[in-house]
């Protein structure tokens, strides 16, 4: 029998948090009457990913007045997709939805998700940013740059405009926990699983309060995770740049093979040093490509937890069911994340 049946939860949300005390208390006052107005047994894990403000006081304050809110707070700041990673893994919905604390994703379309999901039988409905005009013009660029490069890459079924903004399963979830995927990159992963899915759109708002935690290099480290996880075009695209300066060598050659022949007085350093440039610039672009994968390989090997919990404000996982913990609930018990491999 699974969680969901033990417990009788219809729906799960999971909310990834990180030094948000100044958005948390507009945040909690728009989702708690959406989750109380659906009439349906729910619970919200928030995920604290060792915040070091005032989150997790404040996440306190808040459950001893919301009974439904259970906070699940890691040992230290593992990322954004690992933290997701922490409430998937521990909730126990018949559909499980996440969301971001700033706001910019609107709590209401939940309830429209979960009945697009019922009615139509979806395993995935995904919140796709139809206007995101709130953006900066820099972030918007990026964006749109990041969406065509991993649908060319990936497939044209990742849905353009989605985030991490999502309604799952139970089966979904299941078969996401199943997977070995290091790092985990969601919003390729769920699309790759193939489950029927809809899509809910809606117009993406202005943070509520505090600075985003997805800066520019974690966007990067984001978009090469996803692609490297996804694609071996990287590895094609250093045997094309190998190749291209295989035949840039040629033609050197050959012009310098004609100026001799022709008695022309060619100085020799300039088209060596211009080849050695090149060359070597290919070289290190293709070492620096196989890296990327090597260190996926190495990660994989090594099989190190994603995350490490340090409380967990829910009861205990029951025996059987993949993931007790090693100790007690709530008292300092430590237990550990998905391994890779």
């Amino acid at each position: 029998m699974s969680a969901a049946a033990r417990t009788g939860t219809l729906l799960s949300v999971v909310v990834p948090v990180y030094d948000e005390q100044d958005a948390l208390p507009a945040f909690a006052a728009r989702l708690r009457p959406v989750l109380d107005g659906l009439g349906v047994r729910y619970e919200v894990l928030a995920v604290d990913d060792g915040s070091t403000d005032g989150t997790a006081g404040l996440l306190r304050a808040l459950a001893a007045d919301w009974p439904e809110l259970r906070t699940v707070r890691l040992r230290r700041n593992s990322g954004h997709q690992a933290a997701l990673t922490a409430g998937l893994e521990r909730a126990v919905g018949d559909y499980v939805a996440s969301i971001d604390a700033d706001l910019q994703d609107p709590p209401e379309k939940l309830a429209e998700m979960l009945a697009l999901a019922r009615r139509d039988g979806l395993d995935v409905v995904y919140g796709v940013r139809a206007d995101r005009s709130s953006d900066t013009a820099f972030k918007r660029g990026t964006a749109d740059a990041y969406y065509r490069l991993v649908r060319r890459l990936v497939g044209r079924h990742v849905p353009a405009g989605a985030g991490d903004f999502r309604l799952l399963s139970r089966e979904a979830v299941e078969a996401l926990r199943a997977l070995p995927d290091q790092p985990r990159v969601y919003r390729l992963l769920v699309p790759w699983l193939g489950f029927p899915s809809g899509e809910v759109r809606y117009v993406r708002e202005e943070r509520v309060a505090g600075s985003t935690k997805y800066p520019l290099a974690k966007m990067v480290r984001l978009a090469l995770d996803g692609v490297t996880g996804f694609s071996a075009a990287p590895l094609r695209l250093a045997t094309w740049l190998g190749a291209a300066a295989f035949l840039t060598c040629l033609l050197l050659l050959a012009f310098c093979l004609a100026a001799y022949l022709s008695g022309a007085a060619v100085p020799g350093w300039t088209s060596l040093f211009a080849a050695v440039l090149f060359v070597g610039g290919v070289q290190l672009v293709c070492v620096g490509l196989l890296g990327e994968y090597v260190a996926r390989i190495h990660a994989a090997v090594q099989c190190r937890p994603a995350y490490f919990v340090a409380e967990d404000t829910g009861r205990r996982a029951e025996p059987g069911d993949g993931r007790a913990e090693l100790g007690e609930s709530g008292a300092g018990g430590e237990e550990f994340g998905d391994r890779a491999g």
